[in-house]
């Protein structure tokens, strides 16, 4: 996989967004396979209101966003009300995140399965003010769950393949996890993926109880609810009982 730009395609361009666009996208239709099945992803024509790229074989659908320097733990989307609504929808796309240098060399990219991306993790934005050449158009952001990212490149070291799909698979389950258990779920994982370490505790996670019970602000039994977490994802082969209180992250 080579991680550079081919620059010569942004000549002519006279809009940087547009350059970085047509470069990202073209990089990504020559080196990114889908993480579903391992067959190449292809580009959608241009303007395609839902999604940026498809898997031939298995039909799966990506946008990508892409990004100098790094996109920390938000990300710039677009409309808010067009955002939420996609999310909620049944045709809706997997999500590749593409990080590049001032060297138009990829850094990082990544893909977040669309299982992960709730309107949950949509912030609104505050309108744009009258004066905007679109005044009072309300934008979005999303908060990037980190359980649910995938690298095919990270900082600049490329993922061997078998891993990428294998990754994409021991998440598959999400998928069958209905909408009002998804959020609880995922933020117990994303407190494990914080957890450097491949083995953990129960008590490194009740670590994180506090920051569970302010994004869970009606559960008054926080610890009930890890366990209960805890418990699905062993049971879902996510992670690995070793002994009372002990897991380790498979």
């Amino acid at each position: 996989m080579l991680l550079n730009f081919e620059t010569a395609l942004g000549v002519g361009y006279s809009s940087n967004s547009q350059k970085i666009r047509v470069l990202s996208e073209t990089w990504t239709s020559k080196n990114i396979y889908c993480p579903a099945c391992g067959t190449r992803v292809k580009k959608f024509e241009n303007n395609r209101p839902v999604a940026d790229f498809y898997c031939p074989k298995c039909t799966e659908e990506f946008e990508q966003k892409s990004k100098q320097g790094t996109f920390g733990q938000k990300v710039v989307a677009g409309q808010y009300t067009s955002m939420i609504e996609r999310l909620n929808s049944e045709i809706r796309p997997n999500f590749f995140f593409l990080q590049y240098m001032k060297t138009m060399s990829v850094t990082d990219f990544f893909v977040v399965p669309k299982s992960f991306m709730t309107p949950e993790i949509i912030e609104k934005r505050k309108p744009l003010g009258e004066t905007a050449r679109r005044a009072g158009w309300i934008g979005s952001t999303i908060i990037l769950p980190k359980s649910g990212q995938i690298f095919y490149v990270k900082n600049g070291i490329v993922a061997d393949k078998a891993n990428v799909l294998n990754e994409w698979q021991r998440r598959t389950f999400m998928a069958q996890v209905n909408k009002q258990s998804k959020g609880w779920l995922i933020d117990v994982m994303n407190c494990i993926s914080e957890i450097d370490k491949q083995e953990f505790s129960l008590k490194q996670i009740y670590g994180y109880e506090k920051i569970l019970q302010a994004l869970h602000p009606s559960n008054k039994h926080i610890r009930d609810k890890i366990r209960q977490q805890l418990q699905f994802l062993r049971d879902k082969n996510y992670i690995e009982f070793l002994e009372r209180g002990k897991y380790r992250k498979l």
